[in-house]
């Protein structure tokens, strides 16, 4: 190694070596001297033919215009673009004929370099190599008549093939920085506005056609097909190479660009442009993989603000097609597709995750309609994603006129009701078991992006549902539901209800049960069928009750965008009216016992409304038709009913002897008949308030007894200390009764008995104040019973002494005293 470099360093010290480098450097010199002999040259030329050149380039330009070109001054750059003379154009404006019309500059720039073939220039010829535009303005116009200012530009003459001039001057080379290009098209109300830092484009000629590789780097300042909907990419950084050719032949711009930077992502784009006076045909066709959002943020207003309600995640696979005619006004034609895999979707009104589907938007979803936002639409195919836990499937879904959206579908799902919890944004239902299938045809507005009344057609299943109603506190178990949802009607085919002891069954119907349910949910009827092999009367008045949340609503209205579905249930189960024609095996109402029970309920504002009810207790038979409806903490009832031959103890055990303290139902035995008309108040549990009720009451006791009641015994004592009065058989036991809460007005209580028979009027109270009148003939009447008719027993029975006694209330106890009752009192 040592001797190579040895060897080296001898070559370059020898006399040869030393000689030859002496001669080059003298060469290279020589190269120098003549570049700068010949740009002096030039620069003499120049100074020397300054005039004659400008009035060259001047003409040049002026004899392919129609208007007028104008340039402050020329330089000549020194040694700048050699061997090419480099001439710089000051000043520089291009104005058409038409300018004082429109006022529009077709160029303005502060400086233009025009680069000359030096052969062809000292040949008296104009050759441009190469164009450099620094610090300009571009503005193209288009009128509303079609008139545009690059119409200053002549068409060139056609040749003939014989024709032996020299081809016309092309331009090989342009170059543009810090150049302002505005493309104001009125005609078709569109606006392209760029601020290019940087374009360079070589081209290429072959014959009329050309061909280059352009590098630019622009803002989009405006990108609007129609200036009315807004800018696509505005205010984006645009940056990569294009390959661009024109055809002659076709008047026909085609251009390709792959990993085009607009803003921070990137894009593979293929687009054409006819630019011929026929023909002003565009496609542009875009693929990236994008953010939703990024995405959304280069569409043009009128979509971004819609799409920007939404959002994905991760990226998708997005293809964009744009068609469109540049002097047709209006949108063009867009199609964009997408490819949406495991991923989440965000809507205002919730969140979609694990989603998955294949989306396409148009805005020309009918052919003839035309490209707008009434005619445009979402295509969903092949959705698949949970919804707040609730799996989804819809095989497609199109959501159409975004002007005034409507989404219409086809969805199923399969879930465990448990997952429902989790969709409601107030406690009206909790679910701890249960499953749930539906198939379902779906419609619904979209209203400021939000869900708004979704209809539906189809079936709903639920199986072994355990559920609590929570404003009521109801708790249902194992309940078993189908519902068939159709334009006419809702079905509800089956319903199997467990509560506590309670066993419901339940099918019915509702009419116009769409329409109804979101416009007016208290003109919407419910018609039940109910049959209960067994039902607990008092553990359902809580389904009366209003709810703390309802009467809040019922006082302030709060208006919001979306109406939960939730809110709008609790809001229909509230106002809607239920009527049920029930038919129960076995009723209980505290100690009272019905069998063969039927009515027709109607269940309207929290109110209960009994018709043309029948059951049998006691040994015998009551109809009855009432209402009750809640009141505070308690419930108001009304009632008019008939009471056939049931047994009077077993009745008065049923309601805890109307509250009556002085006789138990262990004293008195028979078969009652009754009519009765009352008003009165139950407490929370569903017991009677005795000295709440108000009415009438007619009753008759047939086989009646009366066992050691005390205030018959006392008198009987006091009367008839012989007499059998603890032991008292009737023939007769019948009254007419005026109820008014504590007090009662006994207007006729005739008794007729073994022991002695005596009609009784006057004010009976559960408090203080009785005051009765009692009529008693002395004479016996053990036998009366025995006399064949009414007439001959109401003959006999005030013959003899008949005393006439009061029983008082005296401080809380009752008293006897001789007398009659005063006609005041």
């Amino acid at each position: 190694m040592q001797q190579i470099l040895l060897q080296i360093k001898t070559f370059l010290q020898s006399d040869p070596f030393k000689k030859y480098a002496k001669r080059f450097g003298f060469f290279i010199l020589g190269l120098v001297a003549i570049l700068l002999i010949a740009c002096g040259c030039l620069s003499l030329y120049f100074n020397q033919n300054k005039a004659e050149i400008i009035a060259k380039v001047n003409h040049k330009i002026n004899e392919n215009i129609n208007g007028k070109f104008h340039v402050t001054d020329f330089h000549y750059k020194f040694l700048t673009g050699f061997p090419n003379f480099t001439l710089a154009l000051k000043e520089v404006e291009i104005k058409d004929n038409q300018w004082h019309s429109h006022k529009h500059t077709l160029l303005k720039a502060n400086e233009i370099e025009a680069r000359l073939n030096i052969w062809s220039l000292l040949h008296n010829e104009i050759n441009i190599r190469k164009i450099l535009i620094n610090d300009a303005q571009i503005y193209i116009y288009k009128a509303e008549n079609g008139y545009s200012n690059v119409n200053i530009f002549k068409p060139k003459k056609k040749k003939a093939e014989t024709n032996k001039e020299k081809p016309e001057t092309t331009i090989d080379e342009v170059n543009l920085n810090n150049v302002h290009v505005i493309i104001d098209n009125h005609l078709g109300h569109k606006l392209f506005d760029f601020d290019v830092a940087s374009l360079e484009s070589k081209v290429d000629y072959d014959d009329e056609n050309w061909h280059t590789n352009l590098f630019l780097k622009t803002k989009i300042n405006s990108l609007a097909f129609n200036t009315v909907h807004g800018s696509f990419a505005k205010e984006k950084m645009l940056e990569g190479n294009f390959d661009i050719s024109y055809s002659e032949e076709h008047q026909k711009i085609d251009i390709k660009t792959q990993k085009l930077k607009i803003g921070s992502d990137a894009f593979d784009i293929v687009a054409f442009f006819n630019i011929g006076k026929q023909n002003s045909l565009f496609g542009i066709n875009i693929e990236t993989n994008i953010l939703w959002k990024n995405a959304s943020n280069l569409l043009s207003g009128n979509i971004s603000s819609k799409l920007n309600q939404f959002d994905l995640k991760k990226p998708i696979e997005v293809n964009c097609d744009i068609k469109g005619d540049l002097n047709v006004e209006g949108d063009p034609k867009i199609v964009v597709q997408a490819d949406i895999r495991n991923n989440e979707l965000t809507i205002p009104d919730g969140l979609f995750t694990n989603c998955s589907f294949k989306g396409i938007f148009t805005n020309n979803f009918k052919p003839e309609k035309g490209f707008s936002d009434p005619n445009s639409a979402i295509i969903l195919t092949h959705f698949k994603a949970d919804y707040e836990n609730i799996p989804l499937k819809i095989p497609q879904a199109v959501i159409n006129n975004l002007e005034k959206p409507i989404a219409t579908g086809f969805v199923n799902s399969d879930f465990d009701i448990s997952k429902l919890n989790g969709m409601t944004n107030e406690k009206i239902l909790h679910f701890e078991s249960g499953h749930a299938k539906a198939n379902l045809n779906f419609q619904f507005d979209i209203v400021d992006l939000y869900i708004n009344k979704p209809r539906f057609t189809g079936e709903v299943a639920i199986d072994n549902a355990t559920f609590d109603y929570i404003p009521k506190n109801i708790h249902a178990e194992k309940t078993a539901v189908q519902l068939s949802f159709t334009e006419q009607a809702l079905f509800i085919k089956k319903i199997a209800y467990k509560h506590k002891n309670n066993i419901i069954r339940i099918d019915g119907r509702i009419d116009n049960f769409l329409n109804l349910y979101y416009d007016a949910p208290e003109k919407m009827v419910v018609n039940w069928n109910i049959y209960c092999p067994n039902i607990d009367v008092k553990q359902f008045l809580g389904i009366l009750k209003n709810s703390p949340s309802q009467k809040m609503a019922q006082k302030k209205q709060v208006k919001k965008k979306n109406v939960n579905f939730t809110n709008q249930l609790k809001s229909v189960i509230e106002k809607c009216t239920a009527v049920i024609n029930l038919k129960a095996d076995k009723i209980t109402y505290g100690s009272l016992t019905a069998t063969n029970t039927k009515a027709t309920l109607q269940m309207l504002n929290s109110k209960l409304l009994l018709k043309n009810g029948t059951l049998q207790t006691s040994g015998g038979s009551i109809t009855f038709n009432g209402a009750i409806q809640p009141s505070g903490n308690q419930y108001i009832f009304s009632s008019t009913a008939q009471v056939s031959r049931v047994d009077i103890a077993s009745f008065l055990r049923s309601f805890n002897n109307f509250g009556i303290k002085s006789f138990s139902p262990k004293n008195i035995r028979g078969r009652l008949t009754s009519n009765a008309n009352v008003v009165g108040l139950m407490n929370s549990k569903g017991d009677l308030i005795v000295n709440s009720m108000k009415g009438k009451l007619d009753f008759n006791v047939n086989q009646g007894a009366l066992l050691n009641f005390d205030p018959i015994v006392k008198i009987g004592k006091f009367a008839f200390p012989r007499r059998d009065v603890e032991n008292i058989t009737f023939s007769d036991l019948s009254g007419s009764l005026n109820l008014r809460g504590e007090q009662i007005d006994i207007n006729k209580l005739t008794i007729s008995s073994s022991v002695l028979n005596f009609d009784i009027d006057g004010i009976y109270s559960f408090g203080r104040g009785t005051n009765l009148a009692l009529t008693i003939p002395l004479r016996n009447s053990k036998n009366d019973a025995s006399l064949s008719t009414k007439e001959e027993r109401k003959a006999v029975r005030e013959r003899g002494i008949v005393l006439h006694l009061i029983a008082y209330d005296n401080e809380g106890k009752m008293k006897i005293k001789w007398g009659k009752k005063d006609k005041g009192e």
